[in-house]
């Protein structure tokens, strides 16, 4: 298993490779080794409340809606509800269903001074099949890491 260090490097290259406005982007291996072994990091999921009670959460993830049920409109207060969930120099871990919402909230809360914002690469559902359907393709579930069904 790879140290945090060399994760954490690893992610950031990625970031700087195509030009992300945050800290780095993780696999959801990667992201898992950081969440068990390094002592700041917090996982940030920011599904919508139906997605996390109709697909399933990450057990441990602080849930803040970066677009709220139903109409998927915008959390005004998504900044500063994140402040008030961890501390501005902690590892955030930024999780969504595919990895678009993380990524747009990793931008935003890193252009609010928190530096050490990270975008779970492929979400907790992954990309979809040639069916239409997410949940086969990669993924924090597909890759068999920790999650429950409420």
């Amino acid at each position: 298993m790879e140290d945090t260090t060399a994760i954490l490097e690893k992610a950031h290259q990625r970031a700087e490779e195509i030009d992300l406005p945050y800290k780095g982007a993780l696999t959801p291996a990667e992201a898992l080794v950081i969440l068990q072994n390094h002592p700041n990091a917090k996982l940030i999921d920011v599904r919508c409340k139906a997605e996390l009670d109709w697909v399933g959460r990450v057990p441990g993830a602080v849930e803040i809606e970066l677009r709220t049920y139903p109409g998927m409109q915008p959390n005004p207060n998504f900044v500063d509800q994140v402040a008030e969930r961890v501390d501005q120099n902690d590892l955030i871990l930024f999780l969504c269903r595919s990895g678009g919402r993380s990524d747009h909230a990793a931008t935003i809360v890193a252009q609010s001074d928190f530096p050490n914002c990270y975008n779970i690469l492929e979400g907790f559902e992954g990309d979809k099949d040639e069916t239409g359907h997410r949940g086969s393709l990669g993924g924090w579930k597909a890759s068999g890491l920790p999650w429950v069904q409420s």
